[in-house]
């Protein structure tokens, strides 16, 4: 049984995906260097010290890898003010804190983009811990993340609750079960293959099976 909720942000409490990827697009584009969009998408979730070698190859990141994060700040904080939460966030959260669990926000993005995601979802209230990228030396799927997570908490047994494969695979590489939701735009199979105990279709389709979940109730 699980005592602690580890939440994945991007993707799962905010709806940021797509933005992502756009902003990824023009950062190589930047670079003369046009990858589809769907690729990047399949690569969401990742971290930025993970993503440009990921789907551009180790040349172009020993190239470009530095410029090209800094071309994707850049891109994506033109798009910010268009990332809203999605529908049921706030009551799941809320819920789940209820139900006994140490609750912990988890994110490898920029300190500035994780503190405005909180502030849509008033994360900070009802959270007792979260994470940026200043907390981990390596994004997912590495477990720095998910380890950190716990510890901030000093939890015992945890619960990855993500929208990606990339969440499926960091819980498992730090031994702890891991629940999906669609919201990243990832199939069942593949995040049921990844790793994910279960599947469920949205935030509120979640909450209504919750009893089904390691979420059903506290150690």
């Amino acid at each position: 049984m699980a005592d602690t909720a580890i939440f994945d942000v991007d993707g799962t409490l905010v709806d940021t995906n797509y933005q992502h990827a756009l902003a990824w697009y023009r950062a190589f584009r930047r670079q003369d260097i046009t990858l589809p969009i769907w690729r990047l998408h399949r690569a969401i979730g990742m971290g930025g010290d993970k993503l440009v070698a990921a789907v551009a190859g180790d040349d172009v990141e020993k190239a470009h890898g530095d410029a090209l994060r800094d071309a994707w700040e850049t891109e994506f904080e033109k798009m910010i003010d268009e990332v809203e939460p999605f529908a049921g966030a706030r009551e799941l959260l809320t819920e789940v804190k209820d139900r006994g669990f140490r609750l912990v926000l988890a994110s490898s993005g920029k300190a500035k983009h994780v503190e405005y995601f909180l502030d849509l979802i008033d994360g900070k209230s009802v959270a007792d811990a979260w994470t940026t990228s200043e907390d981990a030396e390596q994004s997912k799927p590495a477990p720095d993340l998910v380890q950190v997570a716990m510890e901030k908490v000093s939890g015992a047994h945890g619960v990855m609750i993500g929208d990606s494969t990339w969440d499926a695979i960091a819980a498992g590489n730090t031994g702890i079960p891991a629940v999906a939701v669609r919201t990243g735009g990832f199939s069942v199979q593949e995040l049921k293959d990844a790793g994910a105990l279960s599947v469920h279709d949205s935030l509120v389709d979640l909450r209504k099976h919750l009893d089904d979940t390691p979420l059903g109730r506290v150690d």
